[in-house]
C-alpha cells in the first residue's frame, strides 16, 4: 500500500494571474510549475528571485515538495502570484514569519490591473486629437 501524501494548498494572485500552490513537507526539495521544473518555467534570475523570496526569508533550510498551477497574466505577474501563495502558506504556519512577510509586502494582493478602454477614446484615457476648427 502506498502512503497518502498530505499537502497544504494556498492561492496567490497578482493582476490577472492566479496560482494554486501545493506544499508537502519532504526529505528532498522539488519545485514544479505547470508540470515543468521551476528553472525551465521562470528562466531569468530576477524571476527566480521573486519566486523564492518568501521561502528564503522564512524557511531557507526546510525542504518542501512544491507544485504550482499558474495561469493568466504575464510571466512576472505569475512569479509574484507564486510568491503570494507561498507567503500565505508560511504566514499561516507561525506568527513570527507572518510579521516578516508582511513587513516585506509579500502578503499584499496587489490588485492593480489594466484599465478598460472607454467608448470614444483611443485607449483607457487617451482622447483623439482635438482641433478647434
Amino acid at each position: 500500500m502506498s502512503e497518502k501524501k498530505t499537502y497544504t494548498e494556498k492561492i496567490g494572485r497578482r493582476k490577472t494571474s492566479t496560482c494554486r500552490v501545493r506544499l508537502t513537507p519532504a526529505t528532498k526539495s522539488s519545485f514544479t510549475v505547470n508540470g515543468k521544473d521551476v528553472k525551465d518555467y521562470f528562466k531569468t534570475v530576477a524571476l527566480m528571485k521573486v519566486v523564492n523570496d518568501a521561502m528564503t526569508l522564512v524557511a531557507p533550510d526546510q525542504k518542501y515538495e512544491v507544485t504550482v498551477m499558474v495561469n493568466g497574466g504575464g510571466i512576472h505577474s505569475q512569479a509574484e502570484a507564486v510568491r503570494h501563495g507561498l507567503a500565505r502558506y508560511f504566514a499561516e504556519l507561525n506568527e513570527d514569519s507572518k510579521t516578516k512577510l508582511k513587513k516585506e509586502g509579500y502578503l499584499k494582493r496587489d490588485p492593480r490591473s489594466k484599465e478598460r478602454r472607454k467608448f470614444g477614446l483611443k485607449k483607457a484615457r487617451k482622447a483623439p486629437q482635438w482641433s478647434k476648427r
